[in-house]
């Protein structure tokens, strides 16, 4: 329907054709050679990418690899307070993008930000997969990513238990990780923040379209015993969840009206797209779009491990934009009737990810918060009583992290520790890896 509008289509389109009159056809020119470019570059152009580099203008918060493995590098981000708390920071961003999305610029960096709210804070920056991790499953990525990170950032700060952060579909990761750590009765983990992630696949909103057993199979034969998940695709599926916004305004603008995109570094983010491990990407469809395993108690096997979330017990911060057509506000919350910890739950304006890298400064947007801390059976009864904050839902769980972390202690003077050394300077060069 959203492609069959006649604005569209030059012919039908009576501001693209005034523009041409106007510019004595240079905008159908340009028109052109805008979409000769984006057929060369294989996506529809956002923003204009040539003005973004990696580690120069976006990913700049100061840091170091002080790990790699075939999957991720870990991220040791430079303290900029005297002193940090005694329990370190790991972030998980999901791995089907990079990730930056929480670094972009230092007004809108959530990694800056805890860092200098004196969070010892360490991040999993993914490889971008090629055809030497084709054979890669979900087993290896929560074994050798997000059990290995937790791991290592034990070793690096000596530290009993850390604080963890799992967005996207790095929260479902961290929410498998932890199960898989309790069944071999480990608890490295005191508290854990899940960012638009789903654990409870019931409510999948606007993606159920794709999902079936039909098209699971689909995939499974094609990919299931190795190859990739191209990024281009898996960018694609989630533009045209909202083709008018991220397809067709710029089919128009680029194409019919000869326009540039003006610069947006969260768009540039958009558009760098990461592969995906065939049988990882399979197993995922199955195990959580189709079936919802990870709330079945030992219905998911993980690393030889019964998946049973119920024993994931511990402090828990969950957080869930009201505008989601990735993971529905419905789907975000359902975490909280799945896992046994005291929990917290927020919500806050916006989006996907607009909702999310929402910083205080800008004092833009608002929060809802439920003051008498219950947490009702479904998402409409809890924002009956909830009441609304404006600005954004940062400084409240900054509060609620720095409750978690631990006493005080001299900031690290270097990075790394011991047999971890920096190996090279952050943002690292996996991050910079095209699909």
């Amino acid at each position: 329907t959203a492609a069959a509008a006649p604005s569209n289509f030059m012919a039908l389109n009576a501001e693209a054709q005034k523009k041409a009159i106007e510019t004595q056809g240079e905008s159908i020119a340009k028109g052109i050679q805008n979409l000769l470019h984006d057929l060369r570059q294989g996506h529809v152009s956002m923003t204009d990418e040539s003005l973004f580099e990696v580690g120069k203008n976006v990913a700049t918060t100061e840091g170091a690899v002080v790990f790699e493995n075939e999957l991720f590098q870990l991220i040791e981000y430079k303290p900029l307070t005297a002193k940090v708390y005694e329990k370190p920071f790991l972030l998980i961003p999901p791995c089907i993008n990079k990730f930056y999305i929480l670094d972009l610029q230092p007004e809108n960096s959530l990694i800056r930000y805890a860092v200098a709210q004196g969070h010892r804070t360490f991040v999993v920056s993914w490889r971008n997969p090629d055809a030497s991790l084709a054979d890669k499953t979900w087993d290896d990525y929560i074994e050798d990513a997000a059990i290995k990170s937790i791991a290592v950032t034990q070793d690096i700060t000596g530290a009993k238990s850390i604080n963890a952060l799992g967005f996207c579909v790095g929260g479902t990761m961290l929410g498998t990780a932890l199960a898989v750590l309790a069944a071999r009765g480990e608890k490295p983990v005191a508290s854990a923040t899940f960012l638009t992630s789903f654990l409870d696949f019931t409510d999948t909103g606007i993606l159920d379209v794709f999902i079936d057993e039909s098209f699971v199979k689909y995939r499974e034969q094609e990919m299931g015993k190795g190859g990739l998940m191209k990024g281009q695709d898996l960018s694609s599926t989630f533009s045209f969840l909202r083709p008018n916004d991220l397809v067709w305004n710029y089919v128009v603008g680029n194409y019919l009206k000869g326009e540039t995109p003006p610069p947006f570094d969260l768009l540039y983010w958009n558009s760098d797209a990461t592969n995906l491990p065939g049988p990882f990407y399979a197993w995922y469809l199955r195990n959580t779009y189709l079936e919802n395993n990870l709330v079945k108690p030992g219905k998911a096997i993980v690393c030889g491990e019964s998946v049973d979330l119920r024993t994931v017990d511990m402090p828990v911060y969950i957080y869930g934009s009201r505008e989601d057509h990735i993971v529905p506000i419905g789907g975000a919350y359902a975490s909280t009737q799945v896992l046994p910890g005291k929990k917290r739950f927020v919500m806050g304006a916006s989006g996907h990810i607009a909702g999310v890298i929402n910083p205080p400064a800008k004092n833009k947007r608002s929060h809802w918060i439920r003051e008498d801390g219950k947490l009702p059976k479904t998402h409409a009864e809890w924002l009956a009583g909830a009441t609304e904050h404006p600005g954004s839902w940062w400084t409240d769980w900054s509060q609620w992290l720095s409750a978690q972390a631990g006493k005080q202690i001299p900031a690290p003077k270097s990075y790394g520790k011991g047999k971890y050394k920096s190996i090279e300077a952050a943002p690292g060069r996996y991050v910079k890896a095209k699909a």
